[in-house]
């Protein structure tokens, strides 16, 4: 097997226990979360995690990975969104702030429980520790505003390709496009009438000329 990024500051134990959760996780998944290994390298592990429904990232797949650290698993894996989304606890760089990644952590923790805790983040947001300053103030004080940011997001960065509902626009009518264009205001036939009009003005206007002289 290959060593690669931080996979060799690892111990074969440590990778053993890790295989040993992968294939609990493909046997009995995290609902709505699929878990991929790098064999190469199992110190990084990817993730997709669907938009919970009635959440702001509801029909949203968002990739993440966990890096495992060489003291794993006495120190949690640091999380990261690759995924582009609108949360508290998400900075701009992808970087997730979760109690559990950090001082509520111990050893026995394993991998799930990270991946169900940031499923979770989705759900309920804390605020109070956020990386995303302006998230975190619009989910306290203008919910509305965060919701419809969160969401903008989403559909831009999050939604699967095809699964946007196309939007059905109104094509104008143009059964009186026609009449308009060969006798209606502006048409032809119109314009005809009033240059008519105008050269009878001016003949008027001459006639009038030559009686007065």
């Amino acid at each position: 097997m290959a060593l690669h990024g931080n996979q060799e500051n690892l111990s074969p134990h440590i990778v053993r226990q890790v295989f040993k959760e992968f294939t609990s996780l493909k046997n009995e998944p995290v609902e709505g979360v699929q878990v991929t290994v790098n064999e190469d390298d199992v110190s990084e592990i990817h993730a997709t995690i669907e938009g919970p429904q009635g959440t702001p990232f509801a029909g949203g797949i968002f990739k993440m990975k966990l890096c495992l650290t060489k003291d794993f698993p006495s120190s949690p894996p640091k999380g990261f969104f690759q995924t582009k989304i609108f949360h508290p606890n998400v900075s701009a760089s992808g970087e997730i702030c979760v109690n559990t990644l950090k001082q509520d952590w111990n050893s026995k923790m394993g991998i799930r429980n990270v991946l169900l805790t940031i499923k979770c983040l989705l759900i309920h947001p804390n605020p109070e520790s956020a990386l995303n300053e302006e998230a975190g103030r619009l989910l306290l004080e203008h919910y509305s505003d965060y919701e419809d940011r969160a969401k903008l997001m989403t559909e831009i960065h999050a939604l699967p390709p095809g699964s946007r509902a196309p939007k059905n626009e109104e094509k104008p009518s143009t059964s009186g496009l026609h009449r308009h264009i060969e006798g209606g205001v502006g048409g032809p036939a119109s314009k005809k009438h009033a240059a008519e009009k105008l050269l009878e003005k001016k003949r008027k206007e001459k006639k009038r000329g030559l009686k007065r002289l």
